[in-house]
């Protein structure tokens, strides 16, 4: 029964919502039809994100060569990975679960632990559209001291998961593994 119920559990969740949902809009309760429309919000906004995103990091996938990434942003890149893996997430635009598949990707191609995990956080955080924004709204200097305080430390994060996955055995292969074995069980 257990099992079961574990993968039914998503389904379940979905129908809770839509019967949610529906009751909040039969009965007029405000709050739920706000969820309700916050929801149908960003699910438009990922539908029509999300395709383009999987085609260019296919592209991305297809076309830059291996070497070139281990060279340029791998684990033995040092600073001048650092400050290009910070440069392409300043330059990227769009919401930050967009960041994860490209991640991913320069982590299959040989970014360095610590170059992905400083991409990441320099995604969220300091791209160019948002920092034009952030200047309009807050002024240069919240944003230089933000900077200033925020990526030092994203550095020291990828610093820290480098040498924490370091004995982890965390490889493209072993996760490929982990997930076949998943599914064997299942």
């Amino acid at each position: 029964m257990s099992a079961y119920f574990q993968k039914m559990k998503p389904y379940l969740l979905i129908t809770a919502f839509a019967v949610s949902v529906l009751v909040s809009y039969i009965l007029g309760f405000e709050p739920g039809e706000v969820i309700a429309g916050h929801f149908a919000q960003s699910f438009i906004e990922m539908i029509t994100f999300i395709p383009f995103l999987f085609i260019i990091v296919g592209l991305f996938d297809a076309w830059v060569p291996k070497k070139q990434i281990e060279k340029h942003i791998g684990p033995q890149s040092g600073a001048k990975g650092i400050l290009l893996i910070t440069l392409l997430a300043m330059l990227q635009a769009g919401p930050l679960y967009g960041a994860f598949p490209v991640a991913y990707i320069l982590y299959k191609k040989g970014a360095g632990i610590r170059n992905t995990f400083i991409f990441l956080g320099a995604f969220s955080f300091m791209k160019i559209p948002l920092l034009g924004i952030e200047i309009a709204y807050l002024g240069i200097q919240f944003s230089i001291a933000k900077t200033v305080v925020a990526l030092p430390l994203f550095i020291g994060i990828g610093y820290f998961m480098e040498w924490y996955l370091k004995d982890k055995n965390f490889t493209i292969r072993d996760l490929t593994e982990q997930q076949t074995d998943k599914r064997r069980t299942s």
